[in-house]
């Protein structure tokens, strides 16, 4: 009996390195290590924060002088205005501004990239030190949160969800129903027939893109989120719904067995799925993301759905995820004329 298990157990690790099982084990681990890596969180201590702090403001005079005692843990950067802070924390620049708040002259509005985030914590923490020291028991200095991104915490999670579903259509689905259709001969027997090649892509391009705009809107309808501009909305689903469609349509291609499809797709889910998503959190992510067409949909989404933004000022992305769309049909059609590779 032991033989038997043992030989059927072998055989099933046979499997999985000749349908590239194995490399989907160990590459998910791997690719998550390094995203992890890229976030920071080696260098960020409590003792590392850069605030902002707004020329022309007028603070208080021992806020001022805690600051610069605090030199050490505390980095000051000064800014023109309110907006360029904004800009800088986007860009990971800084952790927070620190504005004057309009309730009470005497005390300062924080305003940070997210409020539940380490760096907010670590801003109160100190500030709270340091008011304490400076004037013992007294009104805390910070006096307000506010955060980039209006909201709760559902609808600024709606882009990282909305991004899972886009590439989730485009790198597994996609590639596993083309790579089933060649694996069967279907798509060959259907080549046989009148219907031809950028007919049958065009097609199934649609199809993910109408799976897309199912799947959007079921979560829309599920967590009751509303969208202020509908029109830009569906523009950039549209397109990024086009981009990726046609992208996974190609990696389908690129397999011969639905297995080998599912692991490319991962493969290829994961790097675009985490850089980005995580890009909010890390400097250094924010600096490779761009790299990859999922950023240039996930920003433009974060945008629209969080500062009513709209695709007229966006071009370049919307350029962009519709030229890697275009490119990515193109090559499907050249692999789709040489019919040896549906065999």
């Amino acid at each position: 009996m032991m033989r038997n298990i043992l030989a059927l157990l072998f055989n099933d690790l046979a499997i999985a390195l000749k349908n590239k099982t194995i490399y989907l084990i160990l590459f998910i681990p791997f690719f998550v290590f390094i995203s992890l890596k890229f976030t920071d969180q080696a260098n960020v201590s409590v003792g590392q924060i850069k605030i902002g702090l707004v020329q022309g403001n007028t603070y208080a005079p021992k806020i001022i002088s805690s600051v610069k005692a605090a030199e050490k843990s505390i980095v000051v950067t000064w800014i023109k205005n309110e907006t360029e802070g904004r800009r800088l924390i986007k860009e990971k620049k800084i952790d927070g501004v620190l504005l004057k708040n309009k309730n009470d002259p005497d005390s300062l509005t924080l305003l940070v990239l997210k409020r539940e985030s380490f760096h907010t914590l670590a801003i109160v923490e100190n500030f709270s030190a340091l008011q304490k020291a400076a004037e013992g028991i007294s009104a805390n200095w910070i006096a307000d949160i506010e955060t980039l991104y209006p909201g709760d915490i559902q609808k600024q999670t709606l882009p990282t969800w909305i991004l899972m579903i886009v590439l989730l259509i485009g790198f597994i689905i996609l590639p596993a129903q083309v790579a089933e259709e060649k694996e069967k001969n279907l798509l060959l027997a259907l080549l046989q027939t009148p219907i031809r090649e950028g007919q049958w892509l065009i097609a199934k391009v649609i199809t993910g893109m109408v799976l897309t705009f199912i799947a959007v809107l079921f979560l829309h309808l599920l967590g009751n989120f509303g969208v202020e501009n509908l029109f830009d909305y569906v523009v950039l689903i549209a397109v990024g719904g086009f981009c990726f469609s046609a992208y996974g349509i190609f990696l389908g291609f690129l397999c011969r067995s639905q297995a080998s499809a599912r692991t490319l797709g991962v493969v290829f889910y994961l790097p675009h799925l985490l850089p980005s998503a995580l890009s909010d959190y890390s400097q250094q992510l924010t600096v490779v993301a761009p790299f990859m067409p999922s950023y240039q949909f996930y920003e433009p989404l974060k945008t629209i759905l969080l500062e009513d933004g709209r695709t007229a000022n966006m071009p370049f992305e919307l350029v962009y995820l519709f030229l890697v769309g275009s490119f990515t049909f193109y090559l499907s059609y050249i692999l789709m004329k040489r019919r040896w590779l549906m065999r």
